[in-house]
């Protein structure tokens, strides 16, 4: 295809650089030869950060990036970088701190940030219409006072973005260590956090919109956990549930959405992310262990389940590896993939399994959601699927049997998917992100151990083993693969994704050579990323691009900070190798980030928390011995992966695999006992008598249930 602009972007791996290659704006990728540009011809650098599956993202290049005016006001006055956010999270980062400040706290993507040539923040916004309009000033009128503004006040707005850096680095520095956040603190901020919720519909509003509340669920649960608090549990079911029965969750194909824009969980943005995947999926298998509810069991299961399959199914890579993102858009338009008319249900099912059907999902003749720039279909006549009502609730209206119109549902749901395949798909961001594979990695090796399958085992493997043997220089991780090519240098979350995913995936399999390669990641990240001084880790490495801030935070935002992951991951290692250093770091991170209550909120540092949780609790060490196909060492583990344990260490011991025992500390002295594959439960160096039965185990691992 022969294109009328082509510019710098098209060399680039990233879907979303590449879905501006052919803008008549001369974009430039974030390097060296950009930025010397900048500072030789003393002009400012327009810095546009956003990502494949960001509906505002594409909004702005058509109103603007793709205007023959704009462009020619860009490329005569300006600098244009592009950057996926996904790909550079430090650059991203700590410009949307800047973007925040200059916008007073709010943020989000696109990002739109003019720089000094020193790069130096002047003035950032995020959506900007091209004409002045929604009570923003439009895109042209941006360009044009700053252009003015730069050269008649230069000296001025230096001085001004120099009161901006101060704050930058105060923000992204968690200044000298304190005391250790005592173990009451936690139940404080859990307390705080759980009133929060929304007692109608569960999760928690921000703004007009609702995300899935992982992190928050993981620290509810273990409160309840370890204090016996049922509410907690009730707020996490109650949440998983509505999310679980609402818009947000595709009843076609499986796959969460990335969050509700209203408070019933009804109509999404329906972009789908892999972190929200592995996230939530995760939180879905929590709960099926803690609950005693059996209906939400099997509701939590379906759920867990679908995700991952969904997940499996289309943001599966050919290498085993898994895609960042599908878009939200198809065909120029948000959802259209998705929605679905009650004549459209009709032609596909019928008109008798259509109404029973149109009822299940509450679809109407008036529909639930509208685009206003849809043109093709009439205005509130589009419906997105949800449960309205049950197979027991539609079979009781129509003297029906509950069992009947459940199998209508199940056949319904293939047809409406087989139909769906047929439509445009959205875009898929391709691009493959070694942190964001450690989080799919840790839930499908939960939920292999706890669901019994071993396709879930093998897909995480197949997972681990790409990254480790493909996206690696040396021992030392890349951040993205894309074209066949690994690159970028891997940030700190990358690697406490992934070790996490390792020990996660060492627990389900009993395969050491896992816990091998966590500990050398975790090695290598305190030889790169630690910091010698304070304590805690940085977001990059010490040879990393220097960046006008060094970042160093553990604020859990969408994804779980390295910072607060690690802290797990220390924890979990010391264990299980006896590394008394490992322990010792992970005191420091309590200490730089946790200590004389540094945390203005805890909805900003749930996985933190859950990591002092951790710390003051210690960890619940589990040996099982015997041999790996013996049903009664299978017993075993399945009782000890169905408990709701947040904080145990598994390790298994097959005494027929030669030299096994001498590989962990926890192995020594562990013995099959009477002939039988025997189970050993420590906590804090205090150890209870071996057991060989599995009620027996349970018992010892939950004493109330």
């Amino acid at each position: 295809m022969v294109h009328a602009y082509t510019n710098q972007l098209a060399g680039e791996t990233s879907p979303y650089l590449l879905q501006h290659a052919h803008n008549p704006v001369n974009w430039e990728p974030w390097n060296q030869r950009a930025l010397d540009r900048a500072r030789d011809q003393n002009k400012l650098i327009f810095l546009s950060i956003g990502y494949a599956a960001c509906h505002w993202c594409h909004v702005m290049e058509h109103e603007s990036f793709e205007d023959i005016e704009v462009a020619e006001l860009l490329n005569r006055d300006f600098i244009a970088i592009k950057v996926d956010r996904e790909e550079r999270p430090d650059i991203d980062e700590i410009y949307m701190t800047a973007t925040m400040l200059y916008s007073g706290g709010h943020g989000g993507w696109p990002m739109s940030v003019f720089l000094a040539p020193n790069l130096k923040p002047i003035y950032a916004g995020t959506y900007f219409p091209k004409e002045n309009q929604y009570g923003r000033p439009g895109f042209k009128t941006v360009l044009t006072q700053l252009v003015q503004a730069w050269q008649t006040r230069e000296e001025e707005i230096i001085t001004n973005s120099d009161k901006v850096i101060d704050t930058l680095k105060k923000i992204h520095n968690a200044g000298q260590a304190g005391d250790i956040l005592p173990r009451e603190q936690v139940t404080v901020s859990v307390n705080e956090i759980s009133r929060a919720f929304d007692n109608h519909h569960g999760g928690i509003s921000s703004g007009s919109n609702k995300f899935p509340p992982s992190l928050a669920s993981d620290l509810l649960l273990r409160e309840y956990h370890d204090s016996g608090n049922v509410e907690y549990l009730s707020i996490v079911e109650h949440t998983l549930e509505k999310m679980g029965n609402g818009g947000i969750y595709d009843h076609l194909a499986g796959g969460i959405a990335r969050y509700s824009t209203d408070e019933k969980w009804l109509v999404p943005h329906f972009e789908k992310m892999l972190y929200d995947q592995a996230l939530v999926a995760i939180s879905y298998l929590d709960a099926l262990q803690a609950t005693k509810n059996p209906q939400l069991k099997i509701f939590f299961t379906e759920k867990a389940r679908g995700i991952l399959d969904y997940t499996l199914q289309d943001l599966t890579d050919s290498t085993g590896a898994f895609y960042s993102s599908e878009d939200a858009d198809s065909e120029g338009l948000e959802g259209k993939f998705y929605i679905w008319t009650k004549q459209e249900l009709f032609d596909v099912l019928g008109e008798h399994d259509g109404k029973l059907v149109a009822e299940h999902f509450g679809v109407s003749e008036t529909g639930n959601w509208a685009h206003p720039g849809d043109s093709h279909v009439p205005h509130g006549s589009k419906n997105v699927l949800h449960v309205a009502r049950s197979a027991e609730t539609i079979a009781n209206l129509h003297n029906l049997k509950t069992v009947d119109v459940t199998a209508i549902i199940i056949e319904a749901k293939k047809k409406l998917l087989k139909r769906r395949e047929q439509r445009t798909r959205p875009g898929l961001d391709n691009k493959i992100l070694s942190g964001w594979n450690g989080l799919m990695i840790t839930a499908l090796a939960k939920a292999a151990a706890l669901l019994n399958e071993d396709r879930y085992m093998k897909a995480a493997n197949r997972t681990a083993d790409f990254i480790l043997e493909t996206m690696r220089d040396g021992d030392r991780l890349f951040a993205t693969y894309g074209k066949g090519q690994a690159r970028l240098k891997g940030y700190i979350t990358d690697y406490a994704f992934l070790v996490e995913g390792l020990i996660e995936l060492y627990q389900a399999s009993g395969k050491f050579q896992r816990v091998e390669q966590a500990s050398l990641l975790t090695d290598l990240s305190i030889e790169h990323y630690w910091d010698n001084t304070e304590g805690g880790f940085f977001f990059t490495a010490s040879d990393h691009e220097l960046l006008l801030v060094r970042s160093k935070t553990a604020n859990d935002s969408a994804i779980p900070s390295g910072n607060s992951v690690m802290l797990a991951n220390l924890l979990k290692l010391n264990v299980l190798l006896n590394r008394h250093e490992y322990h010792l770091k992970s005191e420091q991170i309590i200490r730089v980030f946790a200590g004389n209550n540094k945390m203005r909120t805890p909805f900003q540092h749930e996985r933190l928390l859950a990591g002092v949780e951790a710390f003051h609790e210690g960890l619940l060490e589990i040996v099982i011995v015997g041999p790996s196909e013996n049903s009664s060492t299978k017993a075993l583990l399945a009782t000890v992966h169905s408990n709701y344990l947040p904080n145990k260490i598994v390790a298994h011991l097959d005494p027929s695999d030669p030299g096994t025992s001498e590989k962990l500390p926890l192995f020594q002295g562990r013995t099959i006992i009477d002939g039988k594959p025997t189970a050993y439960v420590c906590r804090n160096f205090a150890c209870q008598e071996p057991v060989t039965e599995p009620h027996m185990l349970a018992q010892q691992l939950w004493p109330s249930g």
